[in-house]
């Protein structure tokens, strides 16, 4: 697992590592998938908490890490099962 932040992101980045997390077809790549957006969202929410970010930004950034944490526990539940 790749444990490195990802740089400087733009505003849209999270968002396509968010996408391809939840469209990923391939079990054996979702956790990756999964955790890359999830740094990606908490990295974008740092940086916008310092630069003042929009408040549609923020709200979009914490509906995409509840989804993402949301995804995660049901395939790992799916996963014991």
């Amino acid at each position: 697992m790749n444990t490195a932040s990802p740089p400087c992101l733009s505003r849209t980045e999270w968002q396509t590592l968010y996408r391809v997390a939840i469209l990923e077809t391939n079990k054996s790549l979702l956790p990756q998938r999964v955790s890359d957006a999830e740094q990606a969202v908490i990295k974008r929410g740092r940086e916008i908490f310092q630069d003042h970010g929009s408040p549609e930004e923020k709200d979009a950034l914490a509906d995409a890490l509840y989804a993402l944490r949301a995804f995660r526990s049901a395939w790992q539940h799916t996963e014991a099962a």
